[in-house]
């Protein structure tokens, strides 16, 4: 049996992603009572797969050790909420802070990235455990899948500079979608 980059500490990562999970339904559910809709367009989760963990090592150089994996690297285990409107993204970053020790917070919604990306990233630490968290609108995540997919899986060479330029515009036009989206339920809910 080949013997594991996470050697045995498997159930525990899974308990903990769980758990982050968990914190994230309970928001969930307690939004969803107050807005009387879903909060949360889609919840993803994952333990980095074995051959993803040696490949970022290597790629880091460093030891592919199970003390590289979950205390060197600190996306063995990742979670992605993506939200229908910004207060949701903000809400469900309170209640994962309340909840686990914040080690890192990136919030690249506030504080974009020059590119256009937009993202609020939270390293979070509990049982010893590393997870990296996304938290995004619907249309950051529909810009980072279209982002990635047109730079990392399409030969754009010798016209990246317009490239870049229109998915920096796109990037801006959906930013002001979310907020205008954000002002309607404000609106709808009382709130302004």
């Amino acid at each position: 049996m080949l013997n594991t980059i996470y050697g045995d500490n498997l159930p525990e990562m899974e308990k903990t992603r769980e758990e982050v999970i968990s914190v994230i339904e309970d928001e969930r559910e307690r939004l969803r009572k107050k807005y009387d809709a879903d909060p949360v367009e889609h919840l993803l989760s994952r333990i980095k797969s074995e051959e993803s963990m040696r490949e970022k090592c290597r790629r880091k150089g460093i030891p592919e050790t199970s003390y590289s994996a979950l205390h060197v690297i600190r996306d063995a285990i990742g979670v992605r909420a993506v939200c229908d409107f910004l207060n949701d993204v903000y809400e469900l970053r309170n209640a994962l802070v309340k909840r686990f020790e914040t080690v890192e917070e990136k919030d690249y919604i506030k504080n974009v990235k020059p590119n256009g990306y937009r993202s609020l990233h939270l390293i979070l630490k509990d049982n010893d455990f590393y997870v990296e968290v996304q938290l995004r609108t619907i249309s950051m995540d529909t810009w980072a899948a279209l982002e990635h997919n047109i730079r990392y899986k399409r030969d754009i060479s010798g016209n990246t500079e317009l490239i870049a330029k229109e998915l920096k515009r796109c990037a801006d036009e959906l930013a002001s979608t979310d907020v205008q989206m954000q002002t309607l339920r404000d609106l709808i809910n009382g709130e302004l």
